[in-house]
């Protein structure tokens, strides 16, 4: 009898102790984005045009759409890892990108998403590709295998920074140190390209976007790099600028780069020659778009906007309604540039 309620005592000690154990940790990987009516008043990171409609994308997993600007919806999305970055080639299909090396698709304009890839998949494919370069004589070769083994054991920490596609098959995704990668069938399958850029230092990369006939990638320490399409590498260009460049965007003819400071660089032959454009901000710029009327606006940290009507070749300050921090700005049907950023999205018109 003795040892019958010993057994009972010590059976109900054992489960009042796992009761009030806390429950086992889910990384952002494991869970969903919480639905939320205050997932539009959190900081937004991103936005992007899916034809006519504007997605946006910010901490948590959060991701939501308007058709009209004002109206919004929050998306299913099966992670809750910070988006940064959103890209759409056609208006039904779309990728989104972020922390935890994060990558997510959808085709139904940003409505709903699966995940593509994350940073523990990204470690098992650099080890795959790049792990017999180890034994090679090449001291570059052998700093990629060491960069590559680094990622597959330090796990999913990196974050994905940026992603563009060409069409709805090939794309690339780019992120902290040197980390980029390209897909030619969707987001199927996903290929590094450690090997095939001039980054040897391993420098974050921000952006990549299509410019003057060309496609570019810019990042820290003033790093601008353009695709050679017949070696399939991304080849460093000159820059006489050493800072970080947050961003690049462009029209057929002009390539432009901006970042830290309010510097702005601007080239009219390719990335071959850059000149600095005057803007008078001294806050790091962080996000522009050529509009549907060939104006380049371009926003900043600070809640500053710049308008430049001759391809950025100058800009001029065009005074925001409300001045709070933006993070993202985007071109819309109704011809107002819509501003994401800390409080949500707004509409500004700019003439």
């Amino acid at each position: 009898m003795h040892k019958l309620l010993l057994t009972l005592l010590a059976g109900c000690i054992a489960a009042a102790a796992a009761a009030a154990s806390p429950p086992a940790f889910q990384g952002p990987l494991e869970v969903a984005a919480t639905q939320s009516a205050l997932a539009l008043r959190a900081p937004l990171n991103a936005m992007a045009n899916a034809g006519g409609r504007l997605v946006v994308a910010g901490q948590r997993g959060h991701i939501l759409y308007s058709d009209d600007g004002h109206h919004w919806t929050q998306a299913a999305v099966p992670v809750s890892s910070d988006i940064v970055a959103l890209f759409f080639p056609t208006p039904q299909q779309g990728w989104a990108v972020g922390h935890e090396g994060v990558v997510l698709h959808t085709i139904d304009s940003g409505a709903t998403w699966k995940l593509q890839l994350d940073g523990k998949r990204i470690g098992a494919l650099m080890r795959e590709r790049y792990a017999k370069l180890a034994r090679s004589a090449d001291a570059a070769e052998q700093r990629i295998a060491q960069d590559a083994e680094a990622f597959a054991q330090q796990g999913a920490d990196k974050p994905l920074l940026d992603v563009w596609f060409e069409d709805e098959k090939r794309g690339f995704v780019v992120g902290a140190f040197n980390l980029i990668l390209a897909t030619s069938d969707g987001g199927a399958s996903w290929t590094p390209w450690l090997d095939r850029i001039d980054n040897p230092n391993a420098l974050h990369l921000y952006s990549i976007r299509p410019a003057a006939g060309g496609v570019f990638i810019a990042g820290e320490q003033g790093l601008v790099l353009k695709l050679d399409p017949a070696q399939q590498r991304f080849v460093k260009l000159a820059l006489p600028y050493q800072g970080t460049l947050f961003g690049v965007l462009g029209t057929a003819d002009t390539a432009i780069v901006f970042g830290l400071r309010g510097n702005v660089y601007r080239s009219t032959d390719g990335g071959a020659n850059w000149s600095k454009v005057e803007t008078g901000v001294g806050a790091g710029i962080s996000s522009g778009v050529v509009r549907g009327d060939g104006s380049v606006v371009l926003a900043s940290q600070a809640g500053q906007l710049l308008l430049s009507m001759d391809a950025g070749a100058s800009f001029r300050p065009v005074k925001p309604a409300v001045v709070a921090p933006i993070f993202a700005v985007s071109d819309t049907k109704a011809g107002a540039v819509a501003l994401a950023g800390l409080g949500g999205v707004r509409m500004e018109s700019i003439k």
